[in-house]
């Protein structure tokens, strides 16, 4: 069977995904700061020529990372929402999405990273943190549709509650991931269940 010869716009969506690919495995061995455009390239298969048509700098490059990997877990949250399940199903749907998260969160280093260059690094935080806003307008959304369809009220304004969910659950997974032997799964998916159950659904894990 002939091969279907790509398209130019094919072409390019193919060299982003392969440059985003081999940053995520480089970016995750060397780190941020020590990964080069040109390690970054080479690993890709490319040239640094390749990486400067696709993206203009490490920088924006690390975003499109992060916002790749957000994309991918916000699409397991709204096969949830978009399920017609009842407010039962989708009480344990989500419990379950949160409880896991960290055994799925494979980028988790790359966003303590981005977090901590955001810190230094004044103009990275400006993007970074637009970023950020997006993911807590996202969330505090889901949090109003997941209160109006399974029929509760939530303790705390969606807001106030998004930020908490996500400290929560970058917090245990920095544990988790430093010392998994004293932070095992099972404590961090029982920590995070009891808190749901607790707070957010108002009864018993």
């Amino acid at each position: 069977m002939k091969r279907q010869r790509l398209t130019r716009e094919q072409s390019k969506d193919q060299t982003r995904a392969r440059l985003l690919d081999a940053a995520q495995t480089t970016f995750m061995k060397k780190g941020f700061v020590a990964a080069s455009v040109e390690d970054i390239a080479a690993a890709a298969g490319y040239t640094r020529g390749a990486f400067y048509s696709n993206f203009r700098s490490k920088s924006e490059l690390f975003l499109e990372l992060l916002r790749r990997d957000h994309e991918a877990m916000q699409a397991g949250l709204r096969a949830i929402f978009d399920s017609a399940a009842t407010p039962e199903e989708m009480q344990a749907r989500v419990l379950q999405y949160y409880s896991t998260l960290h055994r799925q969160n494979k980028c988790f280093l790359l966003w303590a990273e981005a977090k901590l260059l955001a810190v230094r690094d004044g103009r990275f935080r400006v993007r970074f943190n637009a970023f950020m806003h997006e993911k807590f307008e996202q969330l505090s959304a889901y949090i109003r549709e997941f209160a109006q369809r399974v029929g509760m009220s939530m303790p705390m304004q969606p807001e106030q509650l998004a930020v908490g969910l996500m400290g929560l659950c970058d917090g245990v997974q920095f544990f988790y991931t430093v010392d998994p032997q004293n932070v095992p799964a099972e404590m961090v998916e029982s920590l995070l269940a009891g808190f749901f159950a607790r707070v957010v659904f108002g009864r018993d894990a």
